[in-house]
């Protein structure tokens, strides 16, 4: 599908939110894409409230003024304690990460036409929150939460997969080896797996080998993922986008053949550190990154 000349903002408080760009770019065609990683601010979970509104709305005033006709909140600290301020405040459509994943497990349980109970992984902040929760219990969806407190620092020092040497890899497989058993054991009855945090689609292939391992092959919904297609619908239904989500690529589509899409990078603080670890998240270089100070 095509969003020609259309620009579309994406923010989060870090790097997490490159994965929901790395999945969006090949639904947009000859969009532009701006991003903003807040990482002066970061990270919001341990933030009040009002202070996550606040920073949310910075960012989200930054990517309008820079031509955004359409907001992602690439961050589920942000879209659980922000979403609906952000939406009073922009004359623009905002998508959240929230709900477009609770969504897509609660399709992934009715294909299977299972009992409709979904395992949420996700950081502290997010399941403190309750928000894939609620957003699960408005789909007819029973939701346990797990907190994983120490993939997003494993994923970011690269101690993943061939990224890592064995000895580093295996220390993740270890983590997650006790997290999905504790996790299983809680619920026992769960017929899919969310991914309720943007750094974990980058686990995607070690979290599905545990499960297998475990004896419980899940079905793995990438929150990131769904949050690119409810995008996409979006575009359609606003009428912004052309011919629907027909021919949409899958989202395995190596990225240089996505096409007219192009990106634009902006950064709160440590450009250099973005570069690196942002090339891993989006899957290919990120390029120039420019610095900008959205205050405290």
């Amino acid at each position: 599908m095509g969003a020609k000349g259309l620009t579309i903002g994406v923010f989060d408080s870090g790097f997490g939110g490159l994965t929901v760009l790395r999945e969006l770019l090949p639904l947009v065609g000859d969009a532009h894409c701006v991003y903003l990683g807040d990482t002066a601010r970061l990270p919001y979970g341990s933030k009040s409230r009002e202070t996550i509104v606040r920073y949310a709305l910075s960012s989200a005033r930054f990517l309008q003024q820079r031509g955004a006709e359409l907001m992602v909140v690439a961050c589920n600290t942000a879209t659980a304690l922000a979403i609906d301020e952000l939406r009073d405040a922009l004359p623009i459509p905002v998508v959240g990460v929230i709900q477009p994943g609770a969504a897509a497990a609660a399709d992934a349980c009715r294909e299977q036409g299972t009992t409709p109970r979904v395992l949420v992984l996700a950081t502290q902040a997010t399941i403190e929150s309750h928000a894939y929760a609620r957003a699960c219990a408005a789909l007819g969806l029973e939701a346990t939460e797990k907190a994983c407190p120490l993939l997003v620092p494993l994923v970011e020092e690269g101690w993943i997969g061939e990224e890592g040497d064995a000895a580093r890899a295996s220390v993740t497989a270890q983590v997650l080896r006790i997290y999905l058993g504790e996790a299983l054991r809680d619920a026992p009855e769960s017929r899919a797996l969310l991914l309720g945090c943007t750094h974990y689609p980058l686990l995607r292939t070690e979290i599905e080998r545990t499960l297998a391992e475990l004896g419980r092959p899940l079905r793995v919904i990438d929150s990131a993922q769904a949050t690119a297609r409810a995008v996409a619908r979006v575009l359609t239904e606003n009428g912004i986008a052309r011919g629907g989500l027909a021919g949409v690529c899958e989202a395995n589509r190596a990225l240089d053949e996505v096409g007219e899409a192009t990106c634009e990078f902006f950064a709160t603080d440590s450009v250099r550190k973005f570069k690196r670890l942002g090339s891993r998240f989006l899957g290919r270089p990120v390029g120039e990154v420019q610095l900008v100070d959205l205050g405290g």
